[in-house]
């Protein structure tokens, strides 16, 4: 209290505070007195509460608490520590409400080599033994400077390498008993649900086949079947709706489609999908991955590769989709009288699509507009056909190839895509008469809609992402698209 009162008479605000007390004394709760309970314990938590009431209306720009990875996952013997730990780490997060104004964040240390409390004795051999690796100085003493300038908000920071038993499940399906998930109202991408872990959420594997998926076998780069990246959206929107499936899908955000999944000599494959959910206000926010792993030739060990990754937003179970976002304005459902437009034809003979890909039925500029039109009579897409979906796959498809077809026009090269901010449902379904709506300017695009005959925004595409192909395009097969959508009247 005298330090602190002697900071007060020189500053009016602390700008940085440190709080790395700690003391640590392994043994089995049975065996601990509580004397000694107290002191590990007392000295994180009431060692930070004195001080907190010492500073008392003093502004703080960010607390820094240094926390260990005991107290995010536990560790045997050490249970008074794992607890103070673990209330600073509360304690950070709470200051996101109660100190909006600061920051406050815990960093969970591994275990640090050659230095402190873990690097004597034969902790660094258990440690090794346990598959966890201890932290190297020079990675570590920078830690906070970054995590200061980098401006990470309140909350808990893990700062460790491998972590061997400390990531291991303590039950084999997370505690979850994957028999009563129900996954009757599931779509076509949901196969069994294995389990629930800590570390990656909800654990989904389903096998594919491209010889009984359409959006498989209509899918294929060089004569490969490839998971269309408009389904793996959709997996990652089953997936999150398999514990809320009365929660409309609202939106689904920072997607990367990092690594083609493809099916090679048409075998079938299974796909992982993992889903860690979390609640936001009156919103589930579910963190996705899509995983697949493949035995090369050579290796003793299959190569696990994470293919797509994304971010679900389910509304309130009483909330309806609503609005996918503002208009880009209202286009007429057919092109102008002398209007050059682009047929499917010309259009699928760059593209590689296949009939139930096939969705843009015709596309034309109007004005600094790029509209292309949903294609009458696509054969289904997936089978069954009468397994819903959770999202509007074949409508986002549209915007990805309406979206295409005008960058090959304006820059005479394809590009596949690589992700997006945000795409925005409004219901499920596909609707007749749709259009693709693209406001573009020079070589850039804004938002794409996806608009009914009446004007209603049923999809809406933001901060799309595409990587160029590096072969070149015949200049006959680009001739149409460049005559179409460039500008331009006949």
């Amino acid at each position: 209290a005298k330090v602190v009162e002697g900071i007060r008479q020189q500053t009016e605000r602390v700008d940085v505070l440190l709080h790395g007390a700690g003391v640590e004394r392994s043994r089995q709760l049975a065996d601990k007195p509580p004397e000694e309970f107290d002191l590990v314990f007392d000295v994180k938590c009431d060692g930070w509460f004195h001080l907190l009431h010492a500073l008392g209306d003093v502004p703080v720009g960010a607390v820094i608490f240094f926390s260990s990875i005991s107290g995010r996952f536990g560790n045997a013997g050490q249970t008074d520590y794992s607890a103070a730990n673990d209330l600073l780490c509360k304690l950070a997060s709470s200051w996101r409400s109660a100190r909006p104004d600061a920051r406050a964040v815990a960093l969970d240390w591994t275990a640090w080599a050659d230095i402190g409390m873990a690097s004597r004795g034969s902790i660094p051999q258990v440690m090794a033994s346990a598959g966890i690796d201890m932290l190297d100085p020079q990675a570590g003493i920078p830690m906070v400077r970054r995590v200061l300038q980098e401006g990470f908000g309140s909350g808990e920071l893990l700062v460790a390498e491998a972590l061997g038993v400390m990531l291991a499940e303590r039950d084999a399906t997370g505690g979850l008993d994957p028999a009563q998930v129900d996954t009757s109202r599931a779509g076509p991408l949901i196969g069994e649900v294995t389990g629930m872990s800590l570390a990656h959420g909800l654990h989904v594997v389903t096998r594919l086949e491209p010889g009984t998926q359409p959006f498989l076998d209509h899918h294929r780069i060089d004569g490969t079947a490839v998971l269309p990246g408009v389904m793996g959206v959709e997996a990652f929107a089953e997936a999150a709706r398999l514990l809320h499936p009365d929660r409309p899908v609202l939106a689904v955000e920072d997607v990367a489609f990092l690594a083609p999944f493809k099916f090679y000599r048409d075998e079938p494959r299974e796909l992982e999908i993992r889903c860690r959910l979390r609640e936001e206000g009156d919103e589930i926010v579910a963190d996705c991955a899509l995983r697949g792993s493949r035995l090369l030739a050579g290796r003793e060990a299959p190569q696990e590769t994470l293919h797509f990754r994304g971010r679900v937003r389910l509304g309130a179970a009483d909330a309806s989709p609503g609005a996918a976002g503002a208009s880009l304005g209202t286009v007429e459902p057919a092109p102008a009288s002398g209007e050059r437009v682009l047929s499917a034809d010309d259009l699928y003979r760059v593209y590689f699509h296949g009939p139930a890909y096939q969705v843009l039925g015709r596309a034309w500029r109007a004005g600094d507009r790029v509209v292309g039109a949903f294609a009458d009579g696509l054969p289904a897409a997936h089978t069954p056909p009468d397994l819903p979906l959770a999202t509007r796959p074949r409508l986002l498809e549209l915007c990805f190839q309406t979206l295409g077809a005008w960058e090959i026009a304006a820059t005479q090269r394809m590009a596949l895509p690589e992700g997006f901010a945000r795409v925005r449902f409004a219901g499920d379904g596909e609707i007749a008469a749709a259009c693709a709506v693209v406001r573009v300017s020079g070589e850039a695009a804004d938002a794409v809609e996806v608009v009914d005959a009446d004007g209603r925004v049923l999809v809406r595409l933001e901060g799309y992402r595409t990587s160029v192909v590096p072969q070149s395009l015949p200049e006959a097969l680009v001739a149409p698209l460049v005559a179409a959508l460039a500008g331009g009247r006949s």
